[in-house]
């Protein structure tokens, strides 16, 4: 069982960013990621449609075996965490709640942002989470859906991003915040142009890099980690789907992770269920 890989699942390439910390953190354990760039993004969807997609991407990684879920989206981890994680035998972990926990630990004045998708700011779950566990904090959170689309695209150029960027942090001028989550797992990838722009004195908590050091713990809780002998007698792995295309895939996974030849394959999605060869080929 230990030597089962963790399974990421992500509406596109958002999830790397969570990856990217396993693979520093974690370099003993395999992984296996399914982003599902087909349907990118996630975030102006219904709830209940993001939720069935985030099942179509579990039960892909349950045919391949995995040893632990990690919902490296934050609108997917709204729409469907409690249900996987009651449904499953394995431990499943989400970004919201890691995240908040160390927005909490950052705070000195009590005022977090937040920004995220439409999908993940509607359901209010960062704010309900938050307020569970400190009720007098100051939460203000805004959608910024065109994040996403930056992240997932090379068609924008510096200018345009820092706009942008200027736009939707706008709404925090007059709040105060001293921390701000990025509460999609795609925005680490803007986190300069963020940073320069909201303030060096305004913490940014990166949900992905906080994630992880939940998923260490549980596997550790489980016994589920590998060790460095483990990893000599059978070498930790990589293996990367998309339901999207591959190439841009790779390109952006390349850079990310500092990878020259990153192992992506192509996912299809065939009705309710997604799978890794073209059913409707001869």
């Amino acid at each position: 069982m230990k030597n089962l890989p963790i399974g990421f699942i992500d509406s596109g390439v958002g999830g790397l960013t969570v990856v990217k910390q396993s693979l520093r953190q974690l370099p003993n354990e395999s992984i296996i990621y399914l982003g599902d760039n087909a349907r990118c993004p996630y975030g102006p969807r219904p709830l209940e449609e993001v939720k069935k997609y985030i099942w179509q991407l579990t039960n892909f990684l349950r045919e391949k075996g995995i040893k632990m879920l990690v919902i490296a989206c934050n609108t997917g981890t709204a729409a469907a965490l409690d249900d996987i994680r009651a449904t499953l035998a394995i431990p499943v972990v989400g970004v919201i709640h890691p995240g908040s926990r160390a927005a909490i630990k950052h705070t000195v004045n009590n005022r977090i942002g937040i920004i995220g998708t439409q999908g993940t700011i509607n359901s209010e779950l960062y704010e309900l989470v938050l307020k569970e566990k400190v009720e007098h904090l100051s939460v203000t959170s805004v959608a910024c859906p065109e994040f996403v689309e930056i992240a997932e695209s090379t068609m924008f150029n510096d200018s345009d991003i820092q706009t942008i960027v200027e736009k939707r942090l706008k709404a925090f001028e007059q709040t105060d915040i001293d921390t701000l989550v990025l509460g999609c797992t795609h925005y680490p990838l803007l986190s300069e142009t963020i940073q320069s722009t909201i303030g060096d004195k305004v913490h940014l908590i990166d949900s992905g890099k906080e994630t992880i050091n939940e998923v260490s713990t549980l596997l550790d809780y489980f016994n589920l980690s590998r060790s460095a002998d483990d990893a000599i007698n059978e070498p930790a792995t990589q293996e990367y789907y998309t339901t999207g295309n591959t190439e841009q895939f790779s390109k952006i996974a390349s850079q990310w992770l500092e990878q020259a030849k990153p192992n992506v394959k192509q996912a299809f999605i065939k009705g309710e269920i997604v799978v890794e060869s073209d059913y409707s080929q001869p």
